[in-house]
């Protein structure tokens, strides 16, 4: 009763000062929460992302460029390749499926990407999942200049069945690059939560003849995605020898997961930063927790001492500035998921907005206990100084009457 008095009357006469320790350690408790869930989630969505596919076939370059721009539809092209090298990997015994895809325009800021109904027919968004077309809606003919639009990128520029639209030429949006062929639209897809959703599809021909484009394009393809035969286990060492150690012209991307894995290998840096920020504001907050209490004490003297000649036990006013200095960590520990939730959220309408790929930030992780269990035990290591100068008050020099 003594301890529950003595903390509730600290919290009323320091308000000011609580509130200000308080979200110092909310905030420190969100962001580090934030960090680790958004960069686990981010790991396992790009790594775990392959469309069903298992490699990508390109122009000679960077592996992860090629990646990134084949299967999530960032970064430029690393160029183009050879329709018979695609006829080759298309034609290898071990390979199950290749899919060509030619990029190089846009509407409205989101790409262009021609390919053939293999492509719709044939990925996989997940076990058993596959891309699926809005009710009133049908796949393109490959003949005809048809379009099927992803459901983000449909909402984004208005674009619904029935309508019209002229590409423009490159990956940027510029008005006076309009091509003049005109497209109709002919599917929107169901929203995937994929890459695919942030892509307006028309056929493989329709990006290779396209006005505009230089004569080589209507024989090359910006890339392969490809499938490997099952049990094959050895084929994509082979060729990743053939493609990339033994020849000079192509690149073989493979296995993707592996591939994206060197994204967050060179980004883990700023990950570690962001955390570093993490650690430095919760150990400011602590400080600010002990030096609050701390100076406190002079103040609160005559009140220990008053309690003390009361029948308070010394081990009772040392618990007492304990719990009251792990109660504040805990209330700011508690505050941070709010700020988690602003932070995290954010994080995942930008990731969703760029890439298509989505994080859920209420998906339970490790570090949502063991952040705010180690803010409130760092909060109580806090209020160790100030309890044992509590602890060492004499009951007789304070109980004076001061002169």
């Amino acid at each position: 009763m003594i301890l529950g008095w003595m903390v509730r009357n600290s919290l009323r006469q320091h308000a000011l000062s609580t509130a200000v320790t308080t979200f110092s350690i909310s905030l420190a408790t969100g962001l580090l929460m934030a960090v680790w869930v958004v960069k686990d989630q981010s790991h396992a969505a790009f790594t775990g992302f392959t469309g069903g596919f298992d490699a990508v076939l390109g122009a000679r370059g960077s592996k992860l460029q090629l990646v990134l721009n084949t299967i999530f539809h960032l970064e430029d092209s690393p160029g183009n390749m050879a329709w018979q090298d695609f006829l080759d990997i298309k034609q290898h015994p071990n390979v199950e499926l290749a899919v060509p895809l030619a990029l190089g325009d846009n509407y409205r800021g989101y790409r262009i990407v021609g390919t053939s109904e293999e492509f719709f027919h044939k990925s996989m968004l997940g076990p058993g999942k596959k891309l699926s077309l809005q009710s009133g809606g049908r796949w393109f003919d490959p003949t005809l200049r048809e379009a099927v639009v992803g459901s983000v990128a449909a909402q984004r520029v208005g674009l619904h069945v029935g309508d019209t639209f002229q590409p423009y030429h490159g990956l940027l949006f510029d008005e006076k690059s309009q091509h003049e062929e005109i497209y109709l639209v002919v599917g929107i897809l169901e929203p995937s939560n994929t890459p695919a959703d942030r892509v307006i599809w028309i056929p493989l021909e329709g990006v290779q003849l396209m006005g505009g484009h230089s004569a080589e394009s209507a024989t090359q393809v910006s890339g392969a995605l490809v499938r490997l035969k099952a049990g094959a286990a050895t084929t994509g060492f082979h060729l990743d020898l053939l493609y990339n150690k033994q020849g000079n012209r192509l690149t073989f991307a493979w296995p993707i997961g592996r591939v994206m894995a060197q994204l967050f290998d060179k980004i883990a840096w700023f990950d570690r930063v962001l955390a570093l920020v993490a650690y430095l504001v919760a150990l400011v907050a602590s400080a600010s927790i002990l030096a609050s209490l701390y100076n406190s004490m002079n103040e609160r003297r005559r009140e220990i001492a008053i309690l003390r000649a009361l029948g308070a036990r010394r081990s009772t006013l040392f618990g007492a500035i304990i719990a009251e200095s792990a109660l504040i960590a805990a209330l700011g520990a508690l505050a941070g998921f709010i700020l988690y939730a602003i932070i995290a959220g954010l994080a995942a309408i930008i990731i969703r907005a760029q890439v298509g790929i989505i994080l859920n930030p209420l998906t339970p992780h490790w570090i949502m206990v063991a952040a705010p269990a180690g803010m409130t035990l760092l909060g109580a290591l806090a209020g160790l100084a100030p309890a044992f100068k509590a602890y060492r008050t004499d009951v007789s020099e304070n109980l004076a009457p001061h002169s």
